[in-house]
């Protein structure tokens, strides 16, 4: 994983964005957010498995069904499955040592209103 902070590449509302092998985070303090990285790993975990470029289309694909579904940006974008489980374990600091491949997909069906 390579660490950068880069404040103007993230979009406006988040603090990281991950691009296998990357990790950008928007401010430097957030070099030591564990929580916050971690999360990022997990999407770098979800990358790879996914040969990456596969990733981004079933990410984009995804947020466009869920923008549809929920009608709105911030909803659609934390309802990717993707997203659904960076979220939901992204305080567990061990979640990456013990997780199975694919897990993302168990967040596929489950939804957040």
């Amino acid at each position: 994983m390579f660490l950068i902070v880069a404040k103007y590449l993230i979009p406006e509302g988040y603090r990281g964005l991950t691009i296998f092998p990357f990790v950008l985070v928007k401010y430097g303090f957030d070099k030591v957010n564990e929580t916050l990285l971690n999360h990022e790993k997990i999407h770098l975990r979800q990358q790879l498995e996914m040969l990456i470029l596969p990733f981004f289309v079933w990410y984009f694909f995804e947020y466009l069904i869920r923008l549809i579904q929920y009608k709105k940006t911030d909803l659609a974008y934390r309802n990717i499955s993707f997203e659904r489980e960076a979220y939901a374990n992204e305080s567990n600091l061990s979640y990456l040592e013990n997780r199975s491949f694919f897990q993302f997909l168990k967040y596929v069906t489950l939804q957040q209103k």
